[in-house]
């Protein structure tokens, strides 16, 4: 694919990322691990993948899952905005031709006085 950056027209989406994790503000979130899940939007041009049918030309997602879930170990993180940044640094440093991320990172129990599903962030992070 070379050097260059390709508009963000295409994405390699991963959904439902699950991980055992001890991030939050309260110190109790920070000793015992909590369920997080985790989408991501890697925006480059498919293109040429398309046509060569070969990993080389395209995101190797399977590096990326690694990404994702290394960026939960240490150090924990307070705030889920805090780790969305951490793994979008991490995959836009990993793959040079990707223009752009969206995370978004969900806690399934947050530790709130309600019945909520889950409580989240979702970033976008370009190059340049």
């Amino acid at each position: 694919m070379g050097d260059k950056v390709a508009p963000a027209a295409d994405a390699i989406e991963l959904r439902g990322i699950r991980v055992l994790g001890t991030h939050g503000v309260l110190a109790e979130e920070r000793t015992r691990a909590q369920p997080f899940e985790v989408d991501v939007d890697l925006e480059t041009d498919l293109s040429e993948a398309g046509i060569r049918d070969a990993l080389e030309s395209t995101v190797d997602y399977g590096e990326a899952l690694r990404i994702v879930r290394a960026a939960f170990g240490p150090p924990s993180a307070q705030l889920l905005e805090h780790l969305a940044g951490r793994m979008a640094s991490s995959l836009l440093a990993a793959f040079p031709t990707v223009s752009a991320v969206v995370v978004a990172v969900r806690k399934l129990r947050p530790p709130v006085p309600a019945d909520v599903e889950s409580a989240g962030v979702r970033i976008r992070r370009q190059r340049g």
